[in-house]
């Protein structure tokens, strides 16, 4: 059954149009009023879950719905990954975003590292945000996640850095670097626990000596995936995977 993001109040018997994304994707797909499909607000608090729906009405532009029944149901991984990301080049990170959504990261904060290829500011910043929040989205439609991982603004490590250490913030995450330094250890050796981890790793050509310096003056401790130097987009992608089995 189809399955769309619905940002919106969504309560069983309540008629609703439904936002313009999911709207045009019913429509691109050529539904009809009787045809059933899946909602889900998506949001990471809340009672979650997911939502059955009938299509009653295609307009031009609009579709409107009515909900059906709650099912609290939740595809959840049962750790808690948290990605520091570098930014990689073209649509590497698009690969990046999507794959780690599938593969149940809790958020993605994208790292503007010194040998990042791609450099983001200003308007074209906000674009790309935008664009790798919808690619998550996407993403959690098709796998059936009903929490769509958020997808923070860019930052350089430092200012991440400073942002953990203000007051308030929950800074009790395990902290894991990705790192080809002798004296690393294997990554379920560092990723003791069951707790939520924050995994960092670089762009192309890793971090930088400075870079990984500041990172493991703040907690970081460094971890490698074995003998083998991954891609950027690949590393982060198989330190998930290992550290969201079930």
């Amino acid at each position: 059954m189809p399955r769309f993001h619905c940002p919106t109040d969504l309560a069983p018997g309540a008629e609703i149009d439904l936002p313009p994304g999911a709207a045009r994707h019913v429509q691109v797909l050529r539904l009809q009023p009787g045809d059933a499909i899946t909602l889900f607000h998506g949001g990471q608090e809340g009672p979650g879950g997911e939502f059955e729906a009938t299509v009653l009405r295609m307009g031009r532009s609009d579709v409107r719905v009515q909900v059906g029944a709650h099912h609290a149901v939740e595809r959840e991984a049962p750790r808690a990954v948290h990605l520091l990301a570098g930014i990689t080049a073209n649509e590497r990170m698009d690969w990046l975003v999507e794959k780690a959504a599938e593969l149940g990261v809790a958020s993605i904060t994208p790292l503007v590292a010194e040998r990042s290829v791609l450099k983001l500011k200003g308007e074209r910043a906000d674009k790309k945000l935008a664009h790798w929040q919808a690619v998550a989205v996407s993403a959690c439609e098709q796998c059936g996640r009903n929490r769509v991982p958020v997808v923070h603004c860019a930052v350089d490590l430092a200012d991440w850095v400073r942002a953990q250490a203000q007051p308030g913030t929950a800074g009790t995450a395990q902290r894991l670097l990705l790192s080809l330094r002798a004296g690393t250890v294997p990554l379920h050796t560092g990723a003791a626990g069951t707790g939520p981890v924050v995994f960092l790793s670089g762009p192309e050509g890793g971090l930088s000596p400075v870079e990984e310096d500041l990172a493991l003056q703040h907690g970081f401790a460094p971890v490698t995936l074995g003998a083998r130097v991954l891609r950027a987009e690949t590393a982060p992608l198989a330190a998930l995977a290992a550290l969201t089995v079930a």
